[in-house]
């Protein structure tokens, strides 16, 4: 069994079987990176009706000891450059700005907060309390694998996920079909207003939502679009490969690039695996991130932590 296998588990409580099939991933309407579109095929599997959330993490993190990414202090060889005072426990947090100057600079509204992590999403003296049924958050790659073994799971592949996404609506632009907001009805977690100092909270909320609020796609999944960024197992690549020229040679569970190719080029010192993330999250607005869509992708380190990245499990079998 590799590391990406995960054997039936025993309770499938809160699981959806997805039954798999073919589906034409990517698009050629958006970005570049979800671009071309090709034909690809999955095998049936269970994947979580909803993100984790903040009780069913605590319960991990309460049985196991484990101490989130975000909580340990960074190690200096790993960050070349990075000043001393840096090196501290901490993550990155959303904060709305009085006014922007561009929007390619995102470090005007995203701060790294020390001692900012699950318990603390929004720095010290924030708390979960409340928001048990909120997605975890602040879970770096490595914490939402450490979950996903202990309830004998996985994180889905981006192949998998985007076809759980798509909810059996096989090219639509969104999870639930066509139209963004049909008949004035919001669908998913996302942005209202100029991004990123206005937000008419126009869907009732302002950042996470308790998962289950918006109504399930297709095949009965909560939050597969917005609330927050999901993690995938797929290593980073900028674009996907090119359809198959014939239908007999349509890739059977595809995987994502190779590790090598993950990295920042923008940062050739670190040396930093980047992971795929889908779904977008209540971040995605209109005027800057049009990622609330099953084809949309986005590349995050896997030593990074926001305030706006969770995950759900699949299970294969």
């Amino acid at each position: 069994m590799t590391a990406l296998d995960a054997e039936l588990p025993t309770d499938t409580t809160g699981m959806v079987r997805i039954p798999g099939g073919a589906f034409r991933m990517g698009s050629d309407r958006h970005y570049p990176e979800e671009a071309p579109a090709r034909r690809v095929k999955v095998d049936g599997f269970w994947i979580d009706e909803a993100p984790v959330t903040n009780r069913q993490f605590r319960a991990f993190a309460e049985a196991t000891g484990h101490v989130t990414f975000a909580e340990i202090p960074p190690d200096p060889k790993d960050y070349p450059g990075a000043l001393p005072h840096m090196l501290q426990p901490g993550s990155l947090v959303f904060s709305p700005p009085a006014r922007v100057a561009s929007l390619r600079d995102w470090s005007q509204w995203w701060t790294f907060k020390f001692k900012a992590n699950w318990r603390r999403p929004y720095g010290p003296g924030s708390s979960i309390k409340g928001l048990d049924d909120h997605p975890v958050v602040h879970v770096a790659y490595s914490d939402a694998e450490a979950y996903a073994a202990w309830v004998g799971k996985a994180l889905a592949t981006e192949a998998e996920w985007e076809f759980a996404a798509r909810g059996g609506l096989d090219d639509a632009e969104f999870a639930w079909g066509d139209e963004f907001t049909p008949a004035g009805r919001h669908m998913a977690n996302t942005w209202q207003g100029a991004f990123p100092q206005e937000n008419t909270k126009e869907d009732g909320w302002a950042r996470t939502s308790p998962v289950g609020a918006y109504p399930p796609n297709g095949y009965g999944l909560y939050d597969m679009i917005g609330n927050v960024w999901e993690w995938t197992a797929d290593f980073w690549s900028t674009r996907h490969p090119a359809d198959a020229p014939k239908a007999c040679c349509v890739p059977q569970n595809p995987r994502g690039g190779p590790e090598a190719a993950s990295y920042d080029p923008a940062q050739p010192a670190i040396r930093i695996p980047r992971k795929v993330l889908k779904g977008g999250s209540h971040l995605c607005a209109p005027n800057y991130c049009r990622r609330y869509r099953p084809a949309a992708r986005h590349a995050e380190p896997i030593d990074t932590s926001t305030s706006h990245v969770g995950f759900r499990c699949v299970s294969r079998g």
